[in-house]
């Protein structure tokens, strides 16, 4: 059986990705959480992944004698396997489309992530105001969400970015947590996609997980002392 190896379902957002692709897909696989306690060399978490990748990150994917790292590799992999699922939309030029706008999430959105970490748990409206005030950077990547994200459910017709779930919603999921947790102010009709990502099984079901863990990381708390 396929093994993932993923970190604190509460912050790992890079973790999310692929997990919710298998879940979502109803491809079996086994969780393997590594918590997140440093990233130092010699911390356990990089001790733990060291056995079973050189970079010693999550999310990692083993397949038998095969490991596959970082999440886009992780689901080109998957749809390669699994062709059945159509984890890519099967259209062409939709297809297409949807490797560039991972590939965009992939490296891109830099700002929103570093000032709005993923946390499922919280609820910082306060700290998301701020944020939006503060940070044009911020909402440039936001703008460019709304606006990606719109053309994409305009064009498709929803529900999903390419109609059906499909890789591009996957990678997207964190995203939709980041815009909850912080209350970042976007369209109804983003909002209506964000809730629709949240009601997703297999994204309800990493929620589930991460409210569950009532773990606190402090490094990855920059704006709690305490889980609320």
């Amino acid at each position: 059986m396929l093994q993932l190896y993923i970190g604190n379902k509460n912050y790992s957002s890079w973790s999310m990705r692929p997990w919710v692709l298998l879940r979502q897909a109803g491809i079996a696989f086994e969780e393997v959480p590594v918590r997140f306690d440093s990233f130092d060399a010699n911390s356990q978490f990089k001790r733990q992944l060291k056995a079973v990748t050189p970079v010693a990150k999550v999310p990692v994917l083993v397949d038998g004698d095969i490991t596959v790292w970082d999440s886009l590799a992780i689901a080109e992999y998957l749809a390669e396997q699994y062709p059945d699922k159509h984890l890519w939309p099967q259209d062409k030029a939709a297809r297409a489309r949807a490797r560039s706008v991972v590939a965009e999430m992939h490296s891109g959105f830099s700002a929103l992530r570093s000032h709005c970490g993923m946390n499922i748990e919280a609820r910082l409206p306060e700290v998301g105001e701020i944020v939006w005030r503060d940070q044009p950077a911020v909402r440039a990547d936001v703008q460019r969400l709304v606006e990606m994200w719109s053309e994409l459910l305009d064009q498709h017709g929803g529900p999903m970015l390419f109609g059906q779930f499909s890789i591009a919603d996957a990678f997207y999921a964190p995203v939709c947590m980041r815009l909850a947790t912080f209350a970042l102010p976007v369209p109804e009709h983003i909002t209506a996609y964000v809730q629709r990502v949240q009601q997703l099984p297999g994204v309800k079901a990493w929620i589930d997980g991460a409210l569950a863990e009532q773990d606190f990381v402090p490094f990855d708390e920059p704006y709690r002392a305490r889980r609320g």
